[in-house]
């Protein structure tokens, strides 16, 4: 075995053996190199005040090398901050600046010890990394009925998980908490789960109430009192897109220091948040009360990027960092929350229309980008399909009932159209064929 693989693995069992349970055997053979390429060309950055022939990049005039007619539409930025590799973990600056955004917006993360945060090729990379080192072939993923697909990509088909499905909504259309506490107390024999909690909700739009939080917290603790190792995943894509009353604060707060059995990971990005789609930046941070502790899960994320994306793009990185420590950074985040809001409160105005009754039910939202209608007498699919063709509207069918809306891609004024034409479209295929 690799002398560091053996460390770091000699660290994490002596701080918590429960978080090395919680490995995949690919998490337990994973290190970062430090007598490697990255770690000497990091080394001579620091001494080498003569020449640096170091690391696979070509300097011209003291300068990263580059075309002027690149450089002319990106000239606000010095070359520095835009050609050069960004260091696996990410460029440092970024990483402080979005931890000390993390702790802003979770208070009761003031109290407790969390990792830096580690920088991704957006969200969807950073739940690879954590598939990757989590998740083994037939270890059992837990997530509701209505859930991101990509999940089944990331964690089933590339790494063999299988899955546990409990229902969003109970009876009462609220979050179905005895749901996941059941999914989670079923794997006592496995010992370990890994549970998705992903507020909020892609493509419900939902994020539990307070009271609700609280009792996902409690269903996560009683899976860890009953022995079972639980890696908790908080995909907080859309996180801040709060409109109505519910948890403010992602539930990585809450669980963070929770219970030894419970491994608390966040994972967040500019993407949504930001506004910068096609940036790519994303999060994985880690919450333990030992300093040693995150710091070996540091070096394996680190190992896991260096093996596959090496680092991020630095450009993007860049670009971030300034809004985030921009002046106006503030208000104009609240500027575009304010128009989210309000096309978000638009649809539920249009929705009371009491004719809609008899082709739908939506199902509760107060967040996000999306809502999800449920249809009642014609398959969501017919309905994309014509929807599409005859009236130039695009939304997503999911199953047999559910149609998706992403009201964040509509004008406020253009949203009470939309749903008249899905109302329109079911109406169109209710009827005879010989009538159409």
């Amino acid at each position: 075995m690799n002398k560091l693989v053996q460390q770091l693995n000699e660290t994490i069992q002596t701080e918590n053996p429960a978080i090395f349970d919680m490995l995949s055997s690919l998490g337990k053979a994973i290190y970062f190199p430090k007598e490697g390429i990255l770690s000497q060309s990091a080394e001579a950055k620091a001494k080498a005040n003569k020449y640096n022939a170091t690391i696979g990049i070509a300097i011209e005039n003291k300068q990263p090398m580059h075309f002027q007619l690149i450089q002319e539409t990106l000239s606000a930025y010095q070359p520095k901050d835009l050609y050069e590799y960004a260091p696996p973990a990410g460029k440092p600056e970024l990483r402080s600046a979005w931890k000390k955004k993390i702790l802003s917006n979770n208070p009761t993360l003031e109290s407790k010890n969390l990792g830096n945060p580690i920088i991704t090729n957006a969200l969807t990379h950073g739940l690879s990394v954590v598939a990757d080192l989590f998740v083994d072939s037939e270890d059992v993923v837990i997530i509701p009925d209505k859930n991101w697909e990509n999940y089944e990509l990331t964690f089933g088909i590339r790494r063999g998980a299988t899955f546990s499905y409990y229902p969003l909504y109970n009876e009462e259309r609220k979050f179905n908490s005895q749901g996941l506490k059941k999914a989670i107390l079923e794997q006592k024999g496995k010992g370990k789960a890994i549970v998705l909690l992903n507020f909020p909700n892609n493509p419900t739009g939902y994020t539990p109430t307070q009271d609700e939080g609280k009792e996902i917290v409690q269903a996560l603790l009683a899976g860890a009192e009953e022995g079972i190792n639980i890696v908790a995943v908080t995909d907080d894509a859309y996180y801040g897109l709060f409109f109505e009353d519910s948890l403010r604060e992602s539930l990585f707060s809450q669980l963070a220091h929770l219970h030894p059995r419970i491994l608390p990971i966040k994972v967040d990005g500019a993407t949504k948040e930001e506004y910068v789609w096609g940036f790519r930046v994303g999060f994985v941070t880690y919450a333990s009360e030992s300093d040693a502790l995150l710091a070996a899960l540091e070096q394996k994320t680190m190992g896991i990027i260096r093996s596959t994306i090496s680092s991020g793009p630095h450009p993007s990185q860049t670009f971030v960092l300034h809004a985030l420590t921009h002046p106006d950074y503030e208000q104009q985040k609240q500027e575009k929350y304010e128009i989210m809001k309000g096309r978000a409160n638009r649809v539920k105005q249009v929705l009371k229309n009491e004719k809609y009754a008899d082709a739908w039910d939506y199902y509760p939202f107060n967040s996000g980008y999306f809502m999800c209608l449920e249809l009642k007498t014609v398959p969501a699919e017919e309905v994309r399909v014509h929807l599409l063709n005859q009236y130039g509207i695009g939304a997503i069918a999911l199953g047999q009932t559910d149609l998706r809306v992403a009201f964040s891609c509509v004008e406020e004024e253009n949203i009470e159209e939309i749903f008249e034409l899905i109302y329109q479209s079911v109406k169109d295929i209710e009827a005879p064929t010989s009538a159409r």
